[in-house]
């Protein structure tokens, strides 16, 4: 049976998404997910000096596990939060359920991806073994006239263990040659494929043909038939992967030769 602080934090999501289709409602129900099916917390093995592990704790929020320990987490919220607290928190701002206001004050970094002026958010932080830094992007906004937000989307690099990891947050359009010169080349991008509250899946293919990362992990997909649409498109170009669990390892070492589709557990 859920229990009332997941039950309380799904009424609340699904308050912010009235406008959704119902579709997305029915799969939009979210909450703390890295647990074992007896409620356990789940206690990850060491890694080796050149791993880097990439957990979907659930929606757009990943954690990132330094070989030396240290831990980021993507779009941190409110609503999806990992159980331990993370070193660095980054965040975006087109939902609350991809930034907080409230913050842990115990996080030694929180990174909010988005402008508060006329100029763009720049970060550039280095944390034990862990570099992160942000790429700015456009947004449409929410309500109102359904303008352009400037800058208020971070696609944010975490470079570690000799990888370069991109997490896309919550991309609105294509990259231009000017975003391609400042990210770089990416080993591994977390990218959102609804299809619908971002970029449209054609537009997805096109950053993720753009980037050419080695392995792209699915998120913000709000449901099996979102993904499903997603996947659909991708087999006819890359190998799909469902990987049993919400964790992967990545490293120099093991990098598919040629992009591949790496679909982790959970949404």
């Amino acid at each position: 049976m859920m229990g009332l602080q997941s039950a309380i934090r799904c009424l609340w999501l699904a308050a912010l998404l009235l406008a959704a289709p119902a579709s997305a409602l029915a799969d939009a129900c979210l909450g703390p997910i890295a647990r074992a099916p007896d409620g356990t917390m789940i206690m990850p093995a060491s890694l080796g000096k050149d791993e880097v592990r990439i957990t979907f704790v659930g929606h757009a929020t990943f954690t990132i596990e330094s070989p030396g320990g240290i831990v980021a987490a993507t779009d941190y919220n409110d609503y999806v939060r990992p159980l331990g607290l993370p070193h660095i928190a980054t965040m975006n701002h087109a939902h609350s359920t991809h930034f907080t206001n409230r913050p842990d004050p115990g996080i030694r970094h929180v990174l909010r991806g988005w402008s508060t002026g006329a100029e763009p958010p720049r970060h550039e932080i280095s944390e034990g073994d862990m570099r992160v830094r942000n790429v700015p992007t456009n947004i449409r906004r929410l309500f109102g006239d359904g303008g352009t937000e400037f800058y208020g989307n971070s696609i944010f690099v975490f470079e570690v263990a000799g990888l370069c990891i991109a997490h896309l947050g919550h991309l609105h359009h294509t990259l231009t040659p000017e975003h391609l010169a400042a990210l770089g080349k990416i080993d591994v991008v977390m990218a959102a494929v609804d299809g619908s509250w971002t970029i449209d899946l054609s537009g997805i293919i096109e950053v993720i043909n753009q980037l050419k990362p080695r392995i792209v992990i699915p998120m913000h997909y709000l449901g099996e038939m979102a993904l499903e649409r997603f996947l659909v498109r991708m087999r006819e170009h890359f190998p799909v992967e469902r990987i049993a669990g919400r964790s992967l390892i990545a490293s120099i070492a093991n990098l598919p030769d040629k992009t591949a589709i790496k679909v982790l557990q959970g949404y």
